[in-house]
């Protein structure tokens, strides 16, 4: 049964994937750009799909397997359901300190120089959040720091955005807050890249050490598992990863709350298993997102972040209201 749902998913993912090549404001179909391939010809049908088309669909998936994944880890490292980056305020430390590379000019000097800055303020987030669960592990606690670190984020950001020196950067700024995977170009997604695929890694390499935190620190010790050191490479591997998304695609909210909930009932509550499908139900969320802003009805494009937060802030408070055991 667990193969059917896993075939299932896959499916999904490709049926997504399918449909996001096919969106579009242009009307260009996906048949006439294989044609245009097939026939070896180079009009705008094969321009559209492979410099617009196919970066936009590969970005949102891997920055939904990014997010997915790293709340999934976030979750079984505080062992908190409700952790994930942007509660946290990860994704939002992350998106000011690409701000502050914008506005100073930083990002122009060296192309890895804004996605190391997203990725220094997630680890900074991240760190401060595992500090504070080590201290006091109230889940009311965690979550209402979360949303106080995103508050004072969210105010800098705001305050960088009123002393925008000129509107160019003004309008750059205001991307980071609503989060978009438009107008990207696969050189944008390459130099994201690496930063995803280091975080993926180091997450992974922490799935049997997160099956041991489920029964305890002291017991995953005594399993021959450093929880000092595990610990730390999961911050790192999260803040490479939402550090990375956001440098690249801005802030898209909730999807690493919604996607591990999803995923939980075919995962049963085996946290190295809800790694993996996490990722896969985070990159089939930001696709199915992508593709609904897309085909929405109205002239102008709604932004995918607005949208994700639109469907993930309910989801949070029907938690909030049907488990408020996690808060005893």
């Amino acid at each position: 049964m667990r193969r059917f749902y896993a075939l299932l998913l896959c499916a999904a993912i490709a049926g997504l994937f399918f449909w996001e090549l096919n969106s579009g404001p242009s009307g260009v179909s996906l048949f006439s750009a294989f044609m245009e391939l097939w026939r070896g010809e180079e009009g705008i049908a094969g321009v559209i799909l492979w410099e617009l088309r196919l970066p936009r669909a590969l970005l949102a998936l891997t920055c939904g397997a990014c997010l997915g994944m790293s709340g999934a880890a976030l979750q079984g490292l505080l062992r908190n359901p409700l952790a994930s980056p942007d509660i946290l305020g990860v994704s939002q430390v992350a998106a000011l300190a690409a701000v502050l590379a914008l506005y100073y000019g930083l990002s122009t000097r060296a192309w890895f120089v804004l996605p190391l800055c997203a990725t220094a303020g997630a680890a900074l987030a991240a760190a401060l959040m595992f500090g504070l669960n080590r201290r006091r592990g109230e889940s009311a606690t965690i979550i209402l720091s979360g949303i106080a670190i995103s508050a004072v984020a969210g105010s800098l950001i705001s305050l960088a955005l009123n002393f925008a020196p000129n509107p160019y950067a003004l309008q750059e700024i205001y991307y980071w807050l609503l989060g978009s995977v438009a107008n990207r170009s696969l050189y944008e997604l390459a130099f994201a890249l690496p930063f995803m695929a280091l975080g993926v890694a180091l997450l992974w390499r922490q799935r049997r050490f997160l099956d041991a935190l489920t029964l305890g620190e002291d017991t995953a010790n005594t399993l021959g598992f450093n929880a000092k050191h595990a610990s730390a490479r999961i911050i790192l591997g999260c803040a490479c990863s939402v550090g990375a998304v956001v440098a690249v695609s801005g802030n898209i909210g909730f999807v690493g709350l919604v996607a591990p909930h999803l995923m939980r009932p075919l995962a049963r509550s085996r946290p190295s298993l809800i790694l993996s499908l996490s990722a896969a139900g985070g990159g089939a969320l930001v696709l199915l997102a992508d593709a609904l802003v897309q085909n929405a009805p109205g002239a102008q494009e709604l932004q995918l972040g607005v949208l994700t937060s639109m469907l993930g802030g309910p989801f949070f408070l029907y938690l909030l209201f049907t488990k408020r055991e996690w808060f005893r």
